[in-house]
């Protein structure tokens, strides 16, 4: 099993319309709404030198509002491909089998958030994301935190400022990475890109004994804009963001997938075979103004 981290299609390509059930269904109007919709999509393309069973996490998750208008095609060398969705911790996952060639996938969707009250963080939520994960090995990193987060204020303050450390700490660098690299590789490189950013303020968050956990969203507002990764922690029984990076604002991030870290949330895992990412393009915008963020104020991600 590998994690894989980042033109109008042919007339023989199918479009897949995916309505509230995950059943296909015709395309529906998007009807007027006082909320800003954000619209929110990728192309990616990879090149598959045999068969591959690949699982695709780039729909948008359930909880992240009603979706008024949604496609998905995936096709190999211009052809149509089978894709079944699962479940997969929240994540709206879909899974495919191919042969070899060029396999396309397209995928758009315009979202209205769904405002709403956070559910309180369960007990089993709360020990999952205490615990170190693959990227986010936080026992590694639990005597620097009380050392160097000694002195960061306690309670509802302490995420946000785990956050700004990190920001403060690290440099903002493409390709600075590697899709191995731990939060430990991040810390002492002192650089990465966002869900290198994500993995330290996870680590460290569940070092200080914070639970947390990584998010990937679309991003509206971000630049360069591509797949981005922000960290939820638990904060007075429910999950807030932070953004470590303070690239795009928090009130425009639309859910994707959530997990430990970026092994439970890449955009594409294949489980049997191999396949190489050719070509990778991003689009997240609003229908509006993008509000202001200054990343200092609680916000909650549907």
């Amino acid at each position: 099993m590998a994690c894989i981290m980042p033109r109008p299609l042919t007339p023989r390509v199918r479009r897949a319309v995916v309505g509230e059930a995950g059943g296909w269904h015709s395309r529906r109007t998007v009807p007027p709404s006082p909320l800003p919709l954000a619209e929110v999509g990728c192309r990616l393309a990879f090149d598959v030198p045999d068969r591959v069973d690949l699982a695709l996490q780039v729909a948008v998750a359930s909880s992240a509002g009603d979706r008024h208008e949604e496609e998905l095609a995936v096709t190999l060398d211009g052809l149509a491909v089978d894709v079944i969705e699962v479940d997969v911790d929240g994540a709206r996952t879909h899974v495919l089998a191919c042969g070899a060639g060029r396999l396309t996938i397209a995928y758009r969707a315009v979202v209205e958030p769904r405002p709403a009250d956070p559910p309180e963080v369960t007990a089993a939520e709360r020990l999952v994301a205490l615990r170190q994960s693959r990227y986010a090995p936080s026992d590694a990193l639990t005597a620097f935190a009380d050392a160097e987060l000694r002195e960061l204020p306690d309670g509802a303050a302490r995420a946000r400022a785990i956050g700004d450390w990190v920001f403060e700490r690290l440099r903002y660098e493409l390709g600075s990475s590697g899709p191995l690299d731990t939060a430990v590789d991040t810390l002492l490189a002192s650089r990465g890109v966002c869900r290198d950013f994500a993995h330290l303020t996870v680590a460290l968050a569940r070092a200080v004994e914070l639970p947390a956990r990584l998010v990937s969203v679309y991003a509206p507002g971000l630049s360069p804009m591509d797949f981005h990764a922000v960290t939820e922690v638990v904060v007075d029984g429910r999950w807030q963001v932070i953004d470590a990076t303070k690239l795009a604002p928090r009130q425009s991030l639309v859910r994707i997938s959530t997990g430990r870290d970026a092994a439970d949330t890449a955009f594409a895992t294949t489980t049997t075979g191999s396949a190489e990412l050719l070509e990778a393009e991003v689009m997240a915008v609003v229908h509006g103004d993008l509000p202001a963020d200054e990343h200092q104020q609680v916000v909650f991600l549907p």
